[in-house]
């Protein structure tokens, strides 16, 4: 297996782990300011991750991202089945192990609408257009690692703080998808599937048309 491929899967899986793990560990623990806690969760694991492994595979641990490079021509196709399959395995694996340490949690971080299915895809798809392009302007300043895990470490962690207890501020379909296998909520997965996929492409597209 490529050194990429091994990165997108244990960067995918430590921000699902970290993620969604924070939302079963607040739950279960009682914290006061739960969503501030898991907020600041998912914005060190994708700080984290970037750190790690942004120089191995850069670090996208985001299937919308990925598929969004690519449509902007800054990612080789061939390598994007790859880096889906290392995305997904990664956070599959990830809540494979939430569900082994809270089994009798009736789900395991599922991304769920609380504002209506149309609402949580329109949200879905700004919020995920906004990371992509802070994802953008990161690969066009030519940024050094840190100062793009920061950025894009705090953008996504912003997002999560303010916009989780209405649509899960997914912003990613593995980070999604991988809950509901295990927990069998699959009704609205379909929301941050696409929502979050278009959301990141709208982006690219916009930036590639004011140029």
């Amino acid at each position: 297996m490529k050194r990429s491929y091994t990165a997108e899967f244990l960067g995918t899986f430590q921000l699902v782990f970290i993620g969604t793990g924070s939302i079963l560990l607040v739950e279960t623990q009682q914290w006061s300011y739960p969503q501030l806690w898991i907020g600041l969760a998912f914005g060190f694991a994708v700080f984290l991750g970037i750190i790690l492994f942004g120089k191995a595979s850069g670090a996208h641990m985001n299937s919308a991202v990925t598929t969004a490079l690519w449509v902007k021509g800054a990612f080789d196709g061939k390598e994007v089945p790859f880096y889906l399959l290392s995305q997904f395995a990664g956070a599959a694996v990830a809540s494979a192990c939430l569900a082994a340490i809270y089994p009798d949690n009736a789900h395991y971080g599922d991304t769920l609408p609380k504002i209506g299915e149309w609402q949580s895809f329109a949200l879905e798809f700004g919020l995920t257009f906004v990371l992509m392009l802070g994802v953008i302007f990161d690969f066009h300043s030519k940024s050094s690692i840190w100062q793009a895990g920061i950025l894009i470490g705090t953008i996504v962690g912003l997002e999560a703080y303010f916009a989780g207890p209405y649509c899960g501020a997914s912003m990613n379909p593995a980070r999604s998808f991988s809950p509901a296998v295990f927990s069998g909520l699959w009704s609205n997965v379909w929301i941050y599937m696409l929502a979050t996929t278009f959301g990141a492409v709208a982006a690219v597209l916009l930036f590639r048309r004011g140029r």
